[in-house]
């Protein structure tokens, strides 16, 4: 294609094509959903990326862009600049248009917002009560293949997420020849295509042994070695009797399931597949006395800095803490000073 006839909507799609070629699908799809946010951003300005000239991407487009994303969480903010700036930086490699980049570094960091420090309360007793309420419920017999299956899967599937700290696409996409049973591990390819170990706690086996001895049959029908099959499987009407694994959507609609069980409707979306590592990291934080470094290696973090983010206590924990050391009222001597 001519220089001269290169759109912007061109130009943005030949970087979608790179990043595709270069990066994780969870990535292009992120960088996917910054790039249209970008275009509707550009329309809304009277710029139509189908036929604006690339040539005249300006820098003053991402001040424009940053002040369209101000009503955004500050993680999908820095994640969509992010992407843009990759999308200048190849502007500027293909001599698409004139870009300063250095002007463009100097606007970014003048203008992105911080993450707040301080961190929502943390749901711990709720997900307490959501592992309690699914494995109560495989508990109870079933006469209905598929619903029993249901059951257990979500059941292994929740306590997984809750004593792994998996990533719900790496969840997702583990076949049973990843684990190890005698080893109580499984080696997964996680963020950035990074393979890792990661570790399995006796009851997230002991659900996950049921689940998989009630699909035994099942997989038996399949004509295929059991370890190519996946480790969670759908049991929905489309799939019918073929072993398929579930999506990331499927993931979260089985959290949003049994939290609306086990806490009310009113309690959807409150939980979501992140919050399950969310409490992985936490149970570690604190059943370690607080190493640091343990955590952030279970959890496969690179840098520290993610990991102390788990690392807030609750009103309650602090006011135990708190009257541990100086003693609650009324527990004085007579010797103390007033």
């Amino acid at each position: 294609m001519a220089m001269e006839s290169l759109t912007v909507q061109d130009a943005l799609e030949h970087y979608l094509a790179e990043v595709a070629q270069s990066r994780s699908p969870l990535t292009h799809k992120s960088y996917r959903q910054a790039v249209r946010r970008f275009a509707a951003m550009l329309q809304e300005r009277r710029l139509p990326p189908a036929s604006t000239p690339a040539a005249q991407i300006a820098v003053e487009w991402m001040a424009w862009f940053v002040e369209s994303l101000r009503d955004y969480a500050v993680a999908t903010e820095q994640l969509y600049l992010t992407a843009l700036s990759g999308f200048y930086e190849q502007v500027a490699a293909e001599n698409w248009a004139e870009v300063n980049l250095p002007a463009l570094k100097r606007l970014r960091q003048r203008r992105t917002r911080r993450e707040a420090t301080r961190l929502p309360p943390f749901p711990r007793d709720e997900i307490a009560q959501t592992l309690s309420a699914v494995a109560q419920a495989a508990l109870v017999p079933r006469d209905e293949l598929q619903e029993r299956l249901q059951v257990l899967r979500d059941c292994a599937f929740l306590f997984t997420l809750a004593d792994t700290g998996l990533r719900v696409a790496e969840a997702c996409s583990i076949i049973r020849g990843h684990l190890d049973w005698n080893e109580s591990h499984a080696i997964v390819l996680g963020k950035g295509g990074r393979e890792a170990v990661v570790r399995f706690s006796p009851r997230s086996l002991r659900y996950l042994r049921a689940y998989l001895e009630a699909r035994a049959e099942l997989d038996g029908t399949q004509g295929r070695r059991l370890d190519s099959l996946p480790l969670f499987a759908r049991h929905d009407r489309a799939a019918g009797k073929r072993v398929l694994p579930i999506s990331t959507r499927s993931a979260e609609k089985i959290v949003e399931k049994w939290v609306m069980h086990a806490l009310g409707r009113s309690a959807r979306g409150s939980i979501t597949p992140h919050t399950f590592r969310h409490y992985f990291v936490t149970v570690v934080l604190r059943g370690s006395g607080g190493n640091i470094r343990l955590a952030q290696e279970l959890a496969r973090h690179r840098s520290i800095v993610t990991t102390q983010r788990y690392t807030h206590l609750s009103d309650d924990e602090l006011d135990h803490g708190y009257h541990e050391i100086f003693g609650r009222a009324g527990t004085r001597t007579n010797n103390d000073e007033t």
